[in-house]
């Protein structure tokens, strides 16, 4: 994980800047450590592949740098996930991730893990952000992140 994470870190210095809004794209592979006993790609592999697809989009979105100045710390309330094919063995893939909502204290965002036009799950994440002082309100991320009006935005249906 870690090796994985300092390079997603790494890259993400020199990607293309996107918005808060805009979609963070990563490509991936599926190797022998990330297999289970089917021979596909482990179910809590996605989870990890969903972490670095949210530091990707943390890091060229401008979050990170905010977390990091102000000493916020993301804290994922909930994950779910949706499997419609399986990743095999050194299968390339894509993640996308993109935030699609949120609410005085939380953000939601949607990942997708596709092949080609494939698309081979489908997950959402709620995430808060701490301080050192408690619980960050969504609109002072946002507003950080260069989003000054924010108002809540409502939850979107899960494509499934």
């Amino acid at each position: 994980m870690l090796l994985r994470l300092w390079y997603i870190l790494a890259t993400g210095l020199a990607k293309p800047r996107l918005g808060v809004l805009d979609e963070s794209m990563l490509r991936l592979r599926v190797w022998p450590n990330d297999l289970d006993a089917n021979v596909h790609m482990t179910n809590s592999r996605y989870l990890l592949a969903m972490d670095l697809g949210r530091w990707d989009f943390a890091m060229r979105s401008g979050m990170a740098r905010q977390m990091w100045r102000r000493r916020w710390s993301p804290a994922v309330g909930s994950a779910t996930l949706s499997f419609r094919r399986g990743l095999d063995p050194f299968q390339g893939y894509s993640l996308g991730t993109r935030l699609v909502a949120w609410d005085e204290k939380w953000c939601w965002f949607d990942q997708r893990f596709a092949v080609a036009e494939a698309l081979h799950a489908v997950g959402r994440v709620k995430v808060l952000f701490r301080g050192p002082n408690g619980k960050v309100p969504t609109a002072e991320v946002l507003a950080a992140c260069g989003l000054s009006e924010a108002p809540a935005q409502n939850l979107p249906d899960a494509d499934e």
